[in-house]
């Protein structure tokens, strides 16, 4: 029944349409002192052009809500259209504009003869200025009565003194012979034909031409023709118009690109960014020649590092990008071109420079590349730029990717980072240099050595932990092994790690004076008295890595402990374990293990967590060293860590690799239509942004075979109920910021109801723009009527009502309240992606927390977090390797960004109970930036975690 309703709703919808008048303006309606229709004609009739200007205003607001005021319009004929007041005549256009012209049998209104000599009147004003602006409201007519008396003026003014009047003139023929052809204007082509002829001025040779490629395209090709050396010189207009036209006509016939081929080649030089830019698309659409790619390669770049607004940069970057998919190697000659636009401050910009360079790096041009890289990753360090850590990020990011797949250029980019191991990008350097050491064999002697000199300026305990890891596992030379040994042993120091006393302050000596007598140039005896004082005790400098062990890491002692003892078992297998300079080695690793144990004995109280596990570690590391001839053991411990690690990087190649473009999905599918070009009207093709097959507007407005009968049931609401005399539903179609309500009302009874309004009102961030407007329904009769409601913020909302109607025939008034309309925060979320980095940053700086206890009769932990991301349209960031096994705790993170550019973070921490029931408790904490989607989300999880699996079905079959 209700499809059968929504069926006859789009019928209704569709003849709405068709009788509907075309609207070109709206304001906002919310008028709380509107006046009424006496009080307009009053001011009208008595009032100054101040009190006329109010009254007009407040009828063009009203009549766009759906007000009429049929006697407004005489008063306004005998006392506004003869006024002199330039915003009054303003006023009146919009006035004329949206008043009807037509009584109800269609036929044109009396009053209106009068207008149209208001008009004539105003298209031969002395001033230039009332004639364009006269003229340029009728453009907007749809009326030929009205049109057709004003012809001789409107042609006359194609011939004025003035450029104003002339290019609206053109303009206004343009739309008048648009819309009636030869019934008003049978000679507009050749009346134009002459007109751009003889025009000079650039903004009305545009709308001539625009007339011309529209009205008579055989007239604009000949005037293209005899005038293509001078189409620089006819304004950045003329030109967008020529390659509208070109894209029409090639769309239309490809066998005639070779004529336009030159006219585009002399745009791509325009001084206008948007020619040269749209010169160079048509141009790359036009034709796939290596030659016109280059050169609008060659424009795209000039642009890039020529314009100064962000956001051309970021849409001259998509176009590269898309270049790049079809032509990556013309592409490859303007790369270095292409990396000078990471010289903006904007990080948006560098990153996608950088991610359109790293597909174009090839062997020929990998040296150059990377220089340029080394040279930005310096500049970060000298320069304080915005968000410089980030943009040092991607830079390593960038070096690291150009290594792996380049490893003659490994050499000279490490050694350069390493530079940066004390700044804050230092972890995305080790990383990067950790990745190198196991990757690149031949290049650790050098690695490790520079890693050696820079190990004593390293600031932060992961650096630290991930450099010590390196040289335990890969220092294997004995010489090596001692220098870093000795290095490690200076940093950390003498065991205990706890933090020297100060020595209680003891008497400072005072200066002693020492007085003697001495005898002055001019002979005179003089007394001179000297101070000698006492030598200060030089202060002890803390290494960083002593200074961490000493504030409680318990787990860097940890790591350091494993290092010295992997150093020390090798280097047993070099010399033998009776050799002095070992002995001495073993001793030193045995007191920092013992130190770091006793430190982390009095830091922890029950010793349980990462304490419990580091003091195990640092035992373990005590055993080997007491007895290193535990084989086994031994072996074990030097190895499987870096065989570890080696299956690690092939994993990670193996997800970051490309997929295979056959096992990729198809683009089209064997049952999609076939879109021939040949068999189109002539009207589909005037209005084309593209000339590829299928590259239609509805397909660049974002529809798609989505949105079928099927899909719209899902978003209808039943507001009344079957037995109310009004029976109303609505349809929620949300576009994004906006959100159309698609009201279809059918009366029930067999009266006739006048004044029928829809009093909508809204709950959180909506905004109602357009008021329904006032309806008559006949007996059993249906309407649909519209309502938009703007969207300002990722909040779940509500909208409620009321109908209000007159009963004809009893003159009563009555009212029907409407149900709720629940909008849901998932139409507003949709999934993203981020780096772990950038989770922990938000996740840190986000005030507003929602935690959600976990409350579910679903008992198996993969299938839980499935159903949550899978209900709440968010991203798992947690690898689905780590959530693999067979653990009964899982924690994962999920992320999310609204269509307002929210950013929505949530962490499910779920624990499987190990009683009989077997349920699943735990937290789900969301964090955000605003409260209304933490809110909101926090709501939508606590709704969706008692739905699914089968506990959950058969509970909820159970209940009463």
């Amino acid at each position: 029944a209700r499809a059968i309703v929504l069926a006859s709703a789009y019928c209704c919808t569709m003849a709405a349409a068709a009788n509907e008048q075309s609207c070109t303006v709206l304001f906002g309606t919310d008028q709380a002192n509107a006046l009424s229709q006496e009080e307009v004609c009053e001011a009208l009739e008595n009032g100054d052009d101040k009190a006329k200007i109010a009254a007009i205003k407040s009828v063009i607001l009203s009549m766009l809500s759906g007000e009429t005021f049929p006697r407004v319009m005489m008063f306004v004929i005998r006392f506004c259209v003869n006024t002199d007041n330039h915003e009054l005549k303003k006023h009146l256009v919009l006035y004329w504009e949206i008043t009807p012209k037509y009584d109800n049998q269609h036929k044109l209104l009396t009053e209106m003869v009068l207008v149209c000599n208001a008009f004539m009147i105003d298209l031969r004003h002395a001033n230039e200025y009332v004639r364009g602006s006269m003229l340029r409201f009728l453009c907007k007519l749809r009326e030929p009565e009205l049109l057709d008396p004003l012809i001789p003026a409107i042609k006359e003014c194609l011939d004025h003194r003035h450029s104003f009047v002339r290019k609206n003139a053109a303009l206004c023929v343009f739309y008048i012979h648009k819309s009636f052809g030869d019934r008003l204007l049978p000679d507009g082509p050749e009346l134009i034909e002459t007109f751009i002829n003889s025009e000079t001025d650039p903004a009305a040779r545009r709308n001539a031409f625009l007339f011309l490629f529209n009205e008579a395209e055989d007239m604009a090709m000949d005037y293209l023709a005899n005038h293509v050396d001078d189409i620089a010189k006819y304004g950045d207009g003329f030109s967008l118009c020529v390659l509208e036209l070109t894209r029409k006509v090639c769309r239309r016939d490809p066998a005639q690109k070779a004529r336009f081929v030159r006219s585009l080649f002399s745009m791509l030089n325009a001084t206008s960014a948007a020619v040269s830019y749209e010169a160079a698309w048509t141009l790359v659409s036009l034709s796939s020649a290596p030659t016109a790619v280059r050169a609008a390669a060659a424009t795209y770049t000039g642009l890039l590092n020529s314009q100064s607004d962000n956001n051309v940069k970021l849409i001259v970057l998509e176009r590269i990008a898309e270049l790049q998919k079809h032509h990556s190697k013309v592409l490859q000659e303007v790369l270095m071109d292409l990396l000078r636009a990471l010289s903006s401050p904007n990080i948006d910009i560098c990153k996608k420079t950088l991610e359109v360079a790293m597909d174009l790096v090839g062997p020929r041009n990998i040296e150059e590349v990377v220089q340029v890289l080394k040279r930005e990753v310096v500049r970060t360090r000298d320069s304080d730029m915005e968000k410089g850590g980030a943009y040092r990020t991607m830079l390593i990011q960038s070096i690291h990717t150009c290594a792996v797949r380049f490893p003659d250029i490994a050499d000279s980019v490490v050694h350069v980072l390493m530079d940066f191991l004390n700044t804050d990008g230092a972890m995305d350097v080790i990383v990067f240099v950790r990745a190198i050491v196991e990757q690149y064999p031949n290049l650790r002697d050098s690695v490790l050595r520079k890693l050696l000199m820079n190990f004593g300026d390293m600031q932060t305990a992961p650096v630290i932990g991930v450099a010590l890891w390196i040289l335990g596992e890969y220092c294997e030379e004995s010489e090596l092994m001692t220098e870093a040994f000795e290095e490690i042993v200076t940093s950390v120091g003498d065991p205990p790690f706890v933090a020297e006393e100060k020595e209680e302050e003891e008497d400072v000596p005072e200066p002693v004076a020492v007085t003697k007598n001495v005898v002055l140039d001019d002979g005179t005896y003089a007394t001179q008295t000297t101070f000698s004082e006492v030598p200060k005790k030089e202060e002890k400098i803390v290494t960083v890595l002593r200074q961490i062990l000493i504030d409680g890491d318990i787990f860097l002692g940890a790591v350091v402990t494993c290092c010295l003892t992997k150093m020390v078992l090798r280097i047993m297998a070099l010399k033998g374990a009776t050799n002095a300079s070992v002995k001495g080695m073993q001793t030193k690793a045995l007191l920092t293990g013992c130190g770091v144990a006793k430190l982390a004995v009095a830091k922890s109280e029950n010793q349980r967590g990462a304490f419990a596990d580091s003091l195990e570690r640092i035992t373990f590391c005590c055993r080997l060293l007491l007895d290193p001839s535990s084989g086994p053991l031994k072996e074990c411990f030097l190895t499987e860590s870096k065989k570890s690690f080696n299956m690690y990087l092939e994993e990670k190649a193996k997800s970051e690799a490309p997929e295979d473009d056959g096992a990729a999905t198809p683009k089209l599918q064997a049952d999609d239509l076939i879109n021939f070009r040949q068999l189109r009207r002539r009207g589909a093709a005037g209005a084309e942004l593209d000339i590829y097959d299928g590259d239609d507007l509805s397909k660049a407005a974002g529809s798609s075979d989505a949105n079928d009968l099927g899909s719209h049931l899902n978003h209808v609401y039943q507001l009344s109920g079957f037995a109310d005399p009004v029976y109303a539903e609505a349809l929620v179609t949300v576009h994004d910021y906006d959100i159309v309500l698609e009201l279809l009302i059918i009366n029930r009874t067999p009266n006739t109801l006048t004044n029928l309004t829809v009093e909508l009102a809204t709950m959180g961030d909506l905004k109602l723009v357009e008021r329904p407007q006032t309806l008559t329904i006949g007996p059993l009769d249906q309407r649909t009527i519209k309502a938009n409601i703007k969207v300002s913020s990722t909040e779940t909302g509500h909208i409620f009502g009321t109908i209000v109607y007159e009963n004809s025939s009893t003159a009563e008034k009555a009212y029907i309240n409407l149900n709720d309309v629940h909008l849901d925060i998932m139409d507003y979320i949709h999934p993203h992606t981020c780096t772990d980095e950038a989770f922990r940053l938000m996740w840190a700086e986000f005030e507003w927390e929602n935690k959600v206890a976990i409350n579910t009769a679903m008992t198996d932990l993969s299938y839980f977090l499935d159903h949550v991301v899978k209900n709440t349209n968010m991203c798992c960031l947690t690898p689905t390797s780590a959530l693999g096994g067979k653990s009964t705790f899982l924690a994962a993170n999920l992320y999310a960004k609204s269509i307002f550019g929210e950013d929505a973070l949530v962490n499910v921490s779920v624990e499987k109970k190990e009683d009989g029931d077997g349920k699943l408790s735990g937290y789900i904490r969301i964090r955000s930036k605003t409260q209304g989607i933490a809110l909101s989300l926090g709501d939508r999880i606590t709704a969706v975690q008692r739905e699914g699996g089968p506990a959950a079905k058969t509970e909820d079959a159970e209940a009463p």
